[in-house]
């Protein structure tokens, strides 16, 4: 019953108790003259709970897609690895530095393969749904947000350690505001071709292939084989490693908020026929993965993080060349 009929079903109960019994109605309210004895739904002792309980409104069960959601959460279990390795002890765990970092950037590395899966799956599968969108967007947070942030913590100690954590704090709220921007801007019809801003799986990326290339250089710089101008040209990156990964952190964090375009890779490679220009980019890539093995995966992830920007700027500088006047 609407609360406009029990007001007019009060009214009336209340004219007509008033009519019939004017000594009972003097010292009542109407609305307590609208309450009727032999109708159980307005009894004083019981009425009220089946009101509350007619007025509460149902919910409705949330039922969830099982593979898709699976790899949503394999996608967070790769990341809280990544954290539970990059700060536990190494004595502990009897790994050097460069090992730790190896295998929390293998993990960030697992974490994209899943989040590539979880939306294919659900796309064919036919069950996308607003929960896992949300799903999605947490579990991304802790493996591209939190994630990278603490290989920043533990991979830089010659900068302040103020300056580092500020670092890794920017980074992580960079990735939070590029999630929660594309949660808003993206819609179903959204043909997934291109990026606005750099994704944040790319930027996590691209700080673990050099947490994964550590161990590839820790290795030129120390074993025997290798010329000693390869020992002193890897110790050297070891050590600029400490300043530049922290200052790469803090430019892909613009790159993500920023508007530049980026091209999904993913979908564009599935999809659709290829240029012979960009089959030899992809040959090349190749052939730099078997000579330079994870040293080739910090090149790759650069490639990408920068080509647009820089694609970009070339397109300003030449179009003010051919327009001065514009």
């Amino acid at each position: 019953m609407s609360e406009l009929k029990k007001g007019l079903f009060r009214r009336k109960r209340s004219g007509e108790s008033m009519s019939e019994s004017p000594s009972r109605g003097m010292g009542q309210r109407d609305g307590e003259n609208a309450i009727d004895d032999s109708d159980e739904s307005f009894r004083p002792s019981s009425g009220r709970s089946k009101l509350l309980k007619q007025g509460k409104p149902k919910r409705r069960r949330l039922t969830l897609a099982v593979l898709p959601t699976m790899l949503t959460l394999g996608n967070g279990v790769c990341g809280l690895g990544a954290i539970a390795i990059a700060v536990s002890d190494p004595a502990t765990l009897g790994w050097p530095l460069e090992q730790k970092l190896f295998f929390a950037g293998l993990l960030i590395f697992g974490g994209m393969l899943f989040d590539a899966l979880d939306g294919s799956a659900a796309r064919m599968t036919g069950q996308e749904s607003e929960f896992g969108a949300q799903l999605d967007s947490l579990c991304d947070a802790v493996t591209f947000g939190t994630a990278p942030a603490v290989i920043i913590w533990g991979l830089s100690d010659l900068l302040p350690q103020r300056l580092v954590w500020a670092i890794g704090v920017l980074f992580t709220l960079c990735v939070l505001i590029r999630l929660a921007r594309f949660n808003v801007e993206t819609d179903e019809e959204d043909s997934h071709e291109s990026f606005e801003g750099l994704p944040s799986p790319a930027a996590a990326g691209t700080l673990a292939a050099f947490a994964i290339a550590m161990p590839d250089l820790k290795s030129l710089a120390t074993d025997d084989m290798y010329h000693e101008r390869v020992h002193q040209f890897a110790d050297n990156v070891l050590q600029a490693s400490h300043f530049f990964i922290p200052g790469l952190a803090l430019v892909l964090a613009f790159l993500m908020v920023s508007r530049f375009n980026y091209p999904h890779l993913v979908s564009q490679w599935i999809r659709g026929r290829r240029t012979p220009t960009q089959i030899g980019q992809a040959l090349f890539a190749v052939g730099g993965v078997f000579l330079l093995h994870w040293l080739a995966l910090p090149l790759a992830f650069c490639f990408y993080a920068f080509g647009s920007p820089i694609q970009a700027g070339w397109q300003h500088l030449k179009a003010k060349k051919e327009h001065p006047a514009a």
